[in-house]
């Protein structure tokens, strides 16, 4: 397959390395990645300046946008009239699991190619410590590619995987999940640099709930987390009863 590789943890990272090197023993991979780490960038284009690419070489890109940038310039520079066969963006260092996905470039790849129809995975590995080795991972998204057709999905879903790190065995087990919970508690340090004017760092820490059959109570137990999505934020419960009760919000008209 015409497979395009990007993330938002940029064109040097490890995950993605492995990635590339791991589809590249079967498939046609072209790797369009930023040429800086895009963390949090969420589903950002960038549409106030120009941006610019380079060619590393034969198959690899890197730009200076975000992941969804990415996205945009393959399709148009580098496949032009054809199109990839499939988009993965990671693997990311890191989980992406749960409110998290909300934020994150690495997701917001997958949904662009989601809104294209082009089958589309996000992937990501949970605790990720610099250094933790990301072959066994590749290898695991290789056999889910090959796959991949099995699962019947519409073009408009994508896969969000989360595994969890590597222990040096191969993963095997692996669940179907849903969508965790997440609350973070923000936090905002205030500093003052040298001129004495004020800087601000965002962080926090996050206070997962564990609900059976979500994708971190998956990881949680060592088990990779298999997450279909789709870009609808429509909550379909509540537009029934909506619907249902819609007399009693004639004053609206």
């Amino acid at each position: 397959m015409r497979i395009l590789l990007t993330n938002d943890d940029g064109f040097f990272s490890a995950g993605i390395t492995a990635l590339f090197r791991e589809l590249s023993r079967v498939h046609e991979v072209c790797l369009v990645a930023p040429d800086r780490e895009q963390s949090a960038s969420s589903h950002s284009l960038t549409v106030n300046r120009p941006l610019r690419m380079h060619q590393l070489d034969r198959r690899k890109f890197a730009t200076d946008g975000t992941p969804t940038d990415c996205v945009m310039l393959a399709l148009h520079a580098v496949y032009k009239k054809k199109r990839p066969d499939m988009i993965i963006s990671g693997i990311n260092h890191g989980g992406n699991m749960a409110d998290d996905v909300t934020y994150s470039g690495t997701v917001a790849a997958a949904i662009e190619g989601a809104i294209l129809r082009i089958p589309s995975i996000a992937v990501s590995m949970a605790n990720y410590e610099p250094g933790m080795s990301m072959r066994l991972a590749a290898k695991f998204v290789a056999r889910f590619v090959k796959l991949y057709p099995r699962l019947g999905l519409e073009t408009s879903t994508f896969v969000n995987i989360n595994l969890p790190p590597d222990t040096g065995r191969p993963y095997r087990s692996f669940e179907f999940t849903g969508q965790g919970f997440r609350q973070f508690k923000d936090v905002v340090t205030q500093k003052k640099d040298p001129k004495g004017r004020s800087y601000y760092w965002i962080g926090g820490r996050p206070i997962w709930t564990s609900s059976h059959g979500s994708d971190f109570d998956a990881v949680r137990r060592g088990v990779v987390s298999i997450c279909p999505m789709k870009l609808d934020f429509t909550d379909h419960v509540e537009l029934r009863r909506l619907r249902e009760n819609a007399k009693k919000f004639g004053g609206l008209r």
